[in-house]
């Protein structure tokens, strides 16, 4: 049967996977506002979820990165009507990628002054980096565990339910940030930081339950881990390693520019702090058409209809790059009020509106970035897509911040580096997809 690719279907799927993608960088910017107001130390607390902030998705985004691979080989199944042959690899996976997490959580716990210190943390924002990670470290695993249950509803083409589990994961986190953080008066004592550590992994718990729930109620497939592995777990751990590199190289980059703005001082990694939840919320908006472009990708890949994904492509280029202008647009509508949603400090807000236009700029370019990046993992094109981030870490994006550096440019350096970056990173994706799939369609 020919794969639906009509604006209606691709909203169906991007839609669900829009709400469900910004629940993640919502919670973080709920983190963000909520800490940045608090009483004492409201800075150093601010700067100090960011830095842990970033250092958690650089792990989430390292082992989560199952979800992608997980999603391609059951689309392309399914493409293929075999998915029979799959059935007994989603537990299988996901129990390899929850070890793991656990496995971080035992090495990174004891080590965490280090892991701050590293990302050039000290006095009270070092302390407050190790408060907050030895609560939130927790949740790790069950993150990792929800990410792959999300990999397995996107392979059969589903982005409803993964949106159910982030919505109810995200109302619980907001609530109980208020009430932990600032607590009530008479029944809970106020926890500052720690309120919003808990508040994660309490939320993150509730989110892998939901997600065995749904599992359980709503596939056919079994979380029962069943010998002999599937044959299709050596190709799963071959992509799992190549987007491990990939992802590697993308929170090096993240890494550096963390560290950079912690070295200017407390006012610019806080107004980085607001800035990088931010540019992940809007990353996260444009993921509502990554996510179309990843699960229908691999099915049309699967079921090798060439002349439909050219089509996919040209209509999520226009559905992205429209979704990034509105964001663009809305940003610049309320640049001066968006700074004092988070912190009341002038000079954070200051440093904040001296970049915010950077962030504002890139939007329609990362929207073709991110979509063609989905639609190529869809197609288990890691191996390409590893060595594009590489280059663009390595080759590009760390010489153009330490340039940058030189010139004293400070934050504004940060941010132009990663417009730099997402260029050299999507240039070659939207390239490679013509030259590959443009000749097939000719041939016929």
């Amino acid at each position: 049967m020919k794969t639906d690719i009509s604006f209606k279907r691709i909203n169906s799927l991007a839609i669900p996977a829009l709400i469900a993608g910004i629940a993640e960088p919502f919670l973080s910017i709920t983190d963000t506002a909520i800490v940045g107001n608090i009483e004492e130390n409201g800075i150093e607390s601010l700067a100090a979820v960011g830095i842990v902030g970033a250092f958690i998705s650089m792990l989430v985004w390292v082992f989560g990165q199952i979800r992608s691979a997980i999603s391609s080989i059951i689309s392309q199944y399914l493409g293929a009507n075999k998915l029979e042959e799959v059935k007994t690899l989603p537990a299988q996976a996901i129990a390899i990628v929850v070890s793991g997490g656990i496995i971080v959580l035992l090495i990174t716990y004891p080590f965490s002054k280090q892991i701050f210190e590293f990302y050039n943390a000290s006095g009270n924002i070092l302390d407050y980096c190790i408060e907050y990670y030895k609560i939130r470290i927790f949740g790790f695993p069950f993150s990792l565990f929800v990410f792959a249950v999300f990999g397995i509803f996107r392979g059969l083409q589903n982005t409803f339910y993964p949106m159910i589990i982030a919505l109810c994961g995200a109302f619980l986190n907001i609530a109980l940030d208020f009430v932990l953080v600032y607590g009530i008066d008479g029944f809970i004592p106020k926890m500052n930081i720690k309120g919003a550590a808990y508040a994660s992994v309490i939320s993150q718990v509730f989110m892998a339950l939901l997600s065995i729930y749904f599992i359980r109620k709503k596939t056919s497939f079994s979380l029962k881990i069943t010998r002999p592995f599937n044959r299709e777990i050596s190709t799963l751990l071959g992509m799992v390693i190549n987007l491990f590199i990939r992802t590697i190289a993308l929170n090096l980059a993240l890494y550096f520019a963390t560290s950079h703005a912690t070295n200017y001082g407390k006012e610019y990694i806080a107004a980085y702090t607001i800035g990088i939840n931010l540019w992940l919320l809007g990353a996260f908006i444009i993921d509502g058409y990554s996510g179309a472009g990843n699960v229908l990708a691999g099915k049309l890949l699967g079921s090798k209809d060439y002349k439909g994904l050219l089509q996919l492509g040209k209509q999520l280029i226009i559905y992205g790059v429209f979704t990034g202008l509105v964001l663009t647009t809305l940003g610049f509508l309320f640049y001066e009020s968006i700074g004092a949603i988070f912190i009341k400090d002038e000079l954070v807000q200051q440093e904040f509106q001296n970049v915010f236009w950077i962030i504002l700029i890139m939007q329609p370019l990362c929207a073709i970035t991110f979509i063609f990046d989905a639609m190529f993992k869809g197609m288990g094109e890691m191996v390409f897509l590893r060595n594009i981030l590489l280059f663009s870490t390595l080759v590009v994006f760390i010489p153009s911040l330490y340039a940058f550096d030189v010139f004293n440019c400070k934050l504004k350096g940060v941010w132009f580096t990663f417009l730099i970056w997402i260029i050299a990173r999507g240039t070659p994706l939207l390239v490679k997809f013509r030259r590959k799939f443009l000749p097939l369609v000719e041939k016929g």
